[in-house]
């Protein structure tokens, strides 16, 4: 019964989020050339591989450019990249105000 609800919750939430997606996804293109989505492969439980999908944030093949691990104000972040990780840099520093506060 829960892995019914669970199928019906992310069913909801795709189609919920469906216009966010489809919004990410041009911007992506309109930014800068390459594919929408980054595609990575990493090991999960059991040592498996499995692959994860990711908006794209970065260049066409940056890891090939330069390092894995991104550093200030990286080149290789696209506009969008930027943008991302100044929501999420706000919403850490938010989180941690309210942690201190709570």
């Amino acid at each position: 019964m829960k892995r019914v609800f669970d199928i019906l919750m992310a069913t909801i939430g795709l189609i919920l989020l469906s216009p966010l997606f489809l919004l990410v996804a041009v911007l992506i293109k309109l930014d800068s050339p390459g594919p929408i989505f980054f595609r990575q492969e990493r090991i999960g439980k059991r040592f498996r591989p499995f692959l994860i999908y990711k908006f794209r944030t970065m260049v066409e093949h940056a890891t090939q450019i330069g390092t894995e691990i991104t550093y200030g104000n990286d080149p290789r972040i696209t506009r969008i990249g930027l943008e991302t990780h100044e929501i999420q840099e706000r919403n850490i520093s938010a989180a941690s105000y309210r942690i201190r506060l709570g």
